[in-house]
């Protein structure tokens, strides 16, 4: 009989614990109907001065003793005081810039395209001339039609002759640079990669392999270069040359775009697809210091309000169903488990 009554108590509690879950997901899926809007994310914006002195008061607290620790909060207090004052009388001086960091992170499709489109409009609305962007870009190249829609979206900010500073901690190569040189100031890190200013394409043919086993390939088109070349058809001097042309077209209008940004190069001797590492870019004048994004920022930061803006997307219902449901089923799991092998193989 004890044996019994154990086991319905286990059942029961396991019981208790799945309806539990059931709850939690009802509540998840009515939250997320009453909430669903046009709206697919917002933007976050970190104050970048409060998270260095947050991290230089926690390292003074460890290190000084309890005696300069006084010292240095009434110096302290003192510097707060005397800004409040030129505040209040006006003092052009007490005026401090603002700098906005945005963040990119490029993949060959150059897909963060969306959330830089987003962060570079908020800024907008509130940017003047006497303020700074920094853009820290991180891209090795990819689609060239992605990376031109990704440059002019930085365009955008030196139409409104608004300083644009582009910081480059390991690689801006190829579609990467595209972007970068429409800065009025490209800064890297000493080993960065820069350049690559060429275009690539390639593509396998499966011809043979189809003609090898007696598999027909058919393709329509009506227009001459409608295609040039393809995967599984059979390619053409006519259309290999076309091809090649294209590519060449492209490229000089890379070339063109960015001495146009960045009148000191010598466009033919770095467009060769060659890349360079920071101090050799450097040399090149592909860029104009040698310096990582984090030295940049926090030099700013004793003269300058420095504020991070994010696109944050707004997480869908099965993304947030996802991690509660998992959740829930993993605490679960895991406390009728302990029931168990404790109550029965114990």
């Amino acid at each position: 009989m004890e044996f019994l009554y154990e086991y319905g108590l286990f059942l029961v509690k396991a019981i208790t614990i799945v309806v539990a879950i059931a709850v939690i997901i009802g509540l998840v899926v009515s939250a997320g109907m009453k909430n669903q809007s046009s709206e697919k994310g917002h933007i976050s914006i970190t104050h970048l001065n409060e998270r260095f002195d947050a991290m230089k008061a926690a390292l003074q607290n460890a290190v000084l003793t309890p005696k300069a620790l006084k010292a240095l909060s009434k110096e302290q207090k003192k510097e707060s005081k005397q800004k409040e004052k030129a505040e209040k009388k006006g003092d052009s001086s007490a005026e401090r810039k603002r700098v906005f960091v945005l963040d990119f992170d490029g993949d060959i499709k150059a897909s963060a395209v969306d959330e830089l489109r987003e962060t570079v409009t908020a800024v907008l609305t509130i940017a003047e001339a006497s303020d700074e962007v920094v853009v820290k870009l991180e891209s090795g190249g990819g689609m060239v039609h992605s990376y031109g829609l990704a440059s002019s979206q930085l365009s955008r900010i030196t139409a409104k002759e608004i300083p644009l500073t582009v910081c480059v901690d390991k690689v801006a190569a190829s579609g990467g640079y595209m972007m970068a040189c429409v800065a009025d100031k490209i800064l890297a890190a000493p080993f960065a990669i820069i350049g690559s200013i060429g275009v690539l394409a390639q593509l396998p043919n499966f011809h043979r392999v189809l003609k090898k086993y007696d598999v027909d390939y058919e393709m329509l088109t009506a227009g001459k270069y409608k295609r040039t070349l393809t995967m599984l058809g059979e390619n053409t001097e006519e259309g290999r040359q076309k091809f090649i042309e294209d590519l060449e077209d492209t490229h000089v209008l890379f070339k063109d775009f960015v001495s146009s940004n960045r009148e000191q190069v010598d466009i033919e001797e770095i467009a060769t697809g060659e890349i360079w590492f920071g101090s050799r870019a450097l040399d090149n004048k592909l860029i104009d210091a040698i310096s990582t994004t984090d030295e940049y920022l926090y030099g700013l930061s004793d003269t300058a309000d420095i504020f991070e803006v994010c696109y944050e997307h707004k997480k869908t219902l099965p993304e947030k169903l996802g991690v509660s449901v998992s959740t829930a089923i993993e605490s679960g799991a895991t406390k009728i488990w302990s029931k168990l092998n404790q109550r029965y193989f114990s």
